[in-house]
């Protein structure tokens, strides 16, 4: 299985369209928020199953905050991170995946990429196509994929 992630596109979609030039069959899209009215864009663009979490930018949408569901036999949580208060630390957020027994959270709003293990439990954030915060200011999504074995391989991947 291959799944696209993305967040805070900020509906500002050209990135958000390229990254479909470069990656084909994508079986799933996981859009961690700050769509700014942009899901149904998303949703009609991505021609595969997608799911999308609020962020503390998507004041009228119906999307929810939190999203819980399984990738094989992964115990997958998604927010858009803000109140975890994942600007100041991860600590918060990775005892919500705790809690909820999740083996992976994703989560936006830092605009900046994160790939960390800790205890077994895989924190990621793909960082921000339309906006990016990291050094080099380079837009980034991942590429996930799960094979047959439920074995996880994440690519960090940036637009040019």
């Amino acid at each position: 299985m291959k799944i696209l992630i993305v967040s805070d596109t900020h509906r500002y979609h050209k990135y958000y369209d390229k990254i479909f030039e470069i990656e084909h069959n994508i079986d799933l899209l996981i859009h961690l928020g700050d769509l700014e009215g942009g899901e149904y864009y998303i949703e009609q663009t991505a021609g595969c199953p997608v799911h999308m979490v609020a962020g503390n930018n998507d004041l009228f949408t119906q999307l929810p905050m939190e999203k819980e569901f399984k990738l094989g036999n992964k115990r997958v949580f998604i927010t858009h991170g803000h109140y975890y208060h994942v600007s100041a630390g991860y600590e918060r957020i990775y005892q919500e995946a705790l809690r909820r027994k999740a083996d992976i959270v994703m989560f936006g709003h830092i605009h900046r990429p994160v790939q960390q293990e800790k205890n077994g439990i895989l924190l990621l954030n793909p960082g921000s196509i339309s906006y990016p915060r990291q050094q080099g200011r380079q837009g980034t999504y991942m590429i996930m994929e799960i094979n047959a074995d439920n074995e996880v391989n994440v690519e960090l991947k940036y637009i040019d």
